[in-house]
């Protein structure tokens, strides 16, 4: 954690310093002379944002005073592998699921009476999901 928040810390020295070159290059440029706004915010938001990351990252790691296997030199692969639940490689029903969300959002857009047809589609696709370690070839 403490190398993520110095990596951090040189992206906010690094956007900050690309900042200013922005603002400069764009008050130098003959064809406006003036400075672009856009740019300028997003760059100087940028910079806000990864020293707000950093900082907190800082605090982190100071208050918890543990570190990552990553940051550790005799951590290994596996120490940075959690368990993060089971899934079914094999299973058709998230796909099924999501196209009834996409219709249900085309009914909000389109015609109210669509969102019924995603609706019903969206419970049958969420209860197959949910029983089909039920029935059929995986069944327990």
């Amino acid at each position: 954690m403490k190398t993520n928040a110095r990596l951090l810390w040189v992206l906010t020295v690094f956007f900050a310093f690309i900042t200013v070159v922005y603002v400069v290059w764009s008050l130098l440029d003959t064809s406006h002379g003036r400075v672009e706004w856009a740019g300028t915010f997003m760059l100087g938001l940028t910079t806000v944002l990864m020293a707000f990351v950093a900082f907190y990252l800082g605090r982190v790691h100071a208050a918890q005073g543990g570190e990552l296997p990553e940051d550790r030199l005799d951590g290994n692969i596996d120490d940075g592998d959690p368990e993060m639940g089971f899934f079914s490689p094999w299973s058709w029903w998230p796909i099924f699921l999501a196209a009834s969300a996409a219709l249900l959002f085309l009914g909000l857009a389109v015609g109210i009476w669509i969102c019924f047809i995603g609706l019903g589609l969206g419970l049958i696709a969420l209860t197959g999901w949910v029983y089909e370690y039920y029935r059929g070839l995986f069944a327990r």
